[in-house]
């Protein structure tokens, strides 16, 4: 096997730019070590919070620090040292989505992982090495199951800065540029999570609870109700609770919405929150109660720690209630599979359009009149 290197170096030169695209697939990464969490914090403060509350930068890197302990509180004395499987688990998509593409479109389309906040993929990393590896077409592919200023519009805010810092001379790199939104409302994705909810009721519940006492709580990111008109994700993340609840609502009629909010001051966030809603359930008579986390597709400390927080403290007060905690939807095979279906019909339209030359200092060009 000494030939492989050779062999994938060889690619770049016999492939045209025509025949390649890069598919720059987008999460947002989490910290692996505490030294990083004040710097993770105040990256993720200065994009997130600058978009819905009146806070001015300054309070950023004191803020930051002071998360960092509640976060090393968190994660290192009640968890043990709790690491996130996050990023493993993204760049188990990256490669499994990469596979299916390249089984269709063969070794030109290559995926790129970048994460919001987490270096060495930063998306400006990222991109310097797509364009050195002489890329010139990219799809952006945040893999995100619900569209909104926190997510999607901080990866687009990221690729724009980026692509500024990067331009050189009269002719941008990129000639060919696609998007793919949110997934929300993909009939695949809708039955897939329906699916593997009927699954795990029937393997672990169905022999000793009548479906009406099964209680399922679909859990959905927390949105904020303000973003200063930015998307925040609410109509998207209801539409998907929705759409899965009709698939469900008529074996097991007690569900739910639950929403992981982030508890923070002065802001007001989406309710019921998990633990809310399954009190709810509770009350009217659910004697096992399934978590499942619909509006993430990979498992991140919100999904693992948060949700088992919430178990814990429901088990306190509702100790006779069997509480099932399912797993994000992840790298299931039939979940990579429609990722790559998703983004076939862009790659085609990147292979087969027109490139456009993009000269940025045209953009310009109308503020500088006078000088002429």
């Amino acid at each position: 096997m000494v030939a492989t290197p050779e062999k994938l170096h060889s690619t770049h030169e016999q492939l045209p730019s025509q025949r390649r695209v890069a598919v720059l697939l987008m999460g947002y990464g989490e910290v692996e070590s505490y030294e990083d969490f004040a710097n993770y914090n105040e990256q993720a403060l200065n994009l997130l919070t600058a978009k819905f509350a009146p806070v001015p930068t300054w309070v950023y890197p004191p803020l930051a620090k002071l998360l960092a302990l509640f976060d090393r509180h968190e994660w290192g004395h009640q968890h043990h040292d709790f690491i996130s499987p996050h990023n493993a688990i993204f760049e188990k998509q990256r490669a499994g989505i990469e596979k299916d593409l390249q089984a269709k479109w063969g070794e030109g389309v290559q995926v790129f992982k970048a994460f919001n906040f987490c270096a060495p993929f930063l998306p400006k990393q990222v991109l310097a090495e797509i364009k050195s590896q002489g890329f010139d077409k990219i799809l952006i592919y945040p893999l995100l199951v619900v569209d909104s200023i926190f997510t999607s519009g901080i990866a687009i805010e990221q690729v724009n800065n980026a692509l500024s810092e990067m331009a050189q001379g009269d002719e941008h790199w990129v000639k060919g540029l696609r998007y793919i939104p949110s997934f929300y409302n993909e009939p695949a994705y809708i039955d897939l999570m329906a699916h593997l909810v009927e699954d795990k009721i029937t393997a672990d519940l169905a022999s000793a609870y009548l479906p009406s006492q099964i209680g399922i709580v679909l859990m959905n990111h927390g949105c904020p109700h303000k973003a200063k008109g930015f998307t925040s994700g609410i109509t998207e993340s209801q539409i998907l609770y929705d759409l899965v609840r009709d698939k469900l609502i008529y074996r097991y009629p007690l569900i739910s919405v639950g929403w992981l909010n982030h508890d923070t001051p002065l802001i007001e966030w989406t309710l019921p929150n998990a633990e809310q809603a399954a009190k709810n359930l509770i009350q009217l008579g659910a004697k096992a109660i399934v978590f499942m986390p619909i509006g993430f597709a990979t498992e991140n400390h919100e999904t693992l720690l948060d949700v088992h927080h919430i178990i814990h403290a429901l088990e306190k007060k509702h100790s006779d209630v069997n509480y099932v905690q399912m797993p994000c939807v992840n790298d299931h095979p039939e979940f990579l599979n429609m990722a790559a279906q998703w983004a076939n019909a862009h790659i085609n339209e990147l292979l087969s359009e027109e490139t456009v030359a993009v000269n940025p200092e045209l953009a310009v060009a109308h503020h500088h009149h006078h000088h002429h």
